[in-house]
């Protein structure tokens, strides 16, 4: 079994990319028996097909391998890499573009939102991208990749891809490509901005107040939770009196993915309370399941020289992988290659 996923380095790391996906991703690695591997990457070259700051980027690449560490990734256990010092992922996507289909492209659903009506005006990048995701599983002969419900037409891109390449340029018996099957996490925690419970937690809300970061200490932590968005009444007993309730959901949502406890036993425990009392509770959670990434984070984060050398050794062990199946795409095109 070998799982491959990746994440844009956007850096700034929030509660709602911890606990929405890098947390299943250090339950994938811990669950991994002896024969199988994680390989997860920092997905840089994805960052540039739309408008970016170069310094930004370098910066977000080093911040995010440091956040993937302290959360749990282990470099000793995993393959942590990012996708610019493998060549291979570039050159997979261009022997790959003449088997993907322009029809195939046009399809993705996540092209017409992210071009949106100016799609002349959009980068070749943006629109091929699906070609460049389906070459990074597909290189490493990925079995499985997790996703999320707005990636799972993204790997049947990657699937049909590598579908008919074997079809065109391999033998049943000597596939080219592995297809991988998509992993399915458990049922992430959808967490909101703590300004408007209808919107997500995202770096890009301008206000600070919005989001808790992994790098927020602990005073930090409370004081958002505290001037968190909330309504006058108190918490009800049952999941139904939340309905309508966007910033009280999203409270006990929050709670409920750090102790483990459903919806329901939060409610059980603390339906009747005003925000006044169930704040300092979740504030206290939060504090104590940061607390050792926040340290991890702080220590690391501008340790230039480690994170350089986890990200040279994860892209060894992945070009080491990758380079047998880049190999049999450029033979089984028929490509000279020195």
């Amino acid at each position: 079994m070998r799982v491959v996923s990746g994440i844009q380095p956007t850096g700034n790391l929030h509660l709602g990319n911890y606990l929405g996906a890098i947390r299943n991703w250090v339950a994938m690695q811990d669950a991994m028996d002896d024969g199988s591997e994680c390989l997860f990457f920092l997905a840089d070259l994805h960052a540039i097909s739309q408008p970016h700051d170069p310094a930004e980027l370098r910066a977000g690449t080093l911040e995010m391998t440091a956040a993937l560490v302290a959360c749990g990734i282990d470099p000793e256990r995993s393959i942590l890499f990012n996708q610019a010092q493998i060549p291979a992922h570039g050159e997979l996507q261009w022997l790959l573009a003449g088997t993907a289909r322009m029809g195939w492209l046009n399809r993705m659903t996540q092209w017409k939102d992210k071009a949106g009506k100016n799609r002349e005006g959009q980068s070749v990048a943006l629109f091929s991208y699906p070609v460049l995701q389906a070459a990074d599983v597909l290189l490493y002969q990925a079995t499985h990749v997790p996703v999320g419900e707005d990636q799972k037409q993204h790997l049947e891109l990657a699937r049909d891809i590598a579908q008919k390449f074997n079809t065109d340029f391999a033998s049943e018996e000597a596939p080219v490509f592995t297809l991988p099957d998509a992993i399915i996490p458990p049922q992430a925690a959808r967490i909101m901005s703590l300004r408007n419970g209808n919107a997500k937690m995202s770096k890009s809300d301008p206000s600070e107040m919005s989001r808790i970061n992994l790098a927020d200490d602990a005073d930090t932590v409370m004081k958002k939770v505290k001037k968190a968005k909330t309504d006058p009444e108190p918490l009800p007993s049952e999941k139904a009196g939340l309905e309508g309730r966007a910033e009280a959901l999203n409270l006990v949502t929050i709670y409920s993915a750090l102790t483990g406890d459903n919806v329901e036993q939060v409610l059980r425990d603390h339906g009747g309370q005003g925000f006044g009392n169930f704040k300092p509770v979740l504030g206290e959670a939060l504090v104590e399941h940061l607390r050792p990434i926040n340290e991890r984070f702080v220590a690391l984060k501008d340790d230039r020289e480690e994170l350089d050398a986890i990200l040279a050794r994860g892209a060894a062990q992945a070009r080491e992988r990758g380079l047998p199946t880049l190999d049999a795409a450029y033979k089984a095109l028929g490509l000279v290659r020195g």
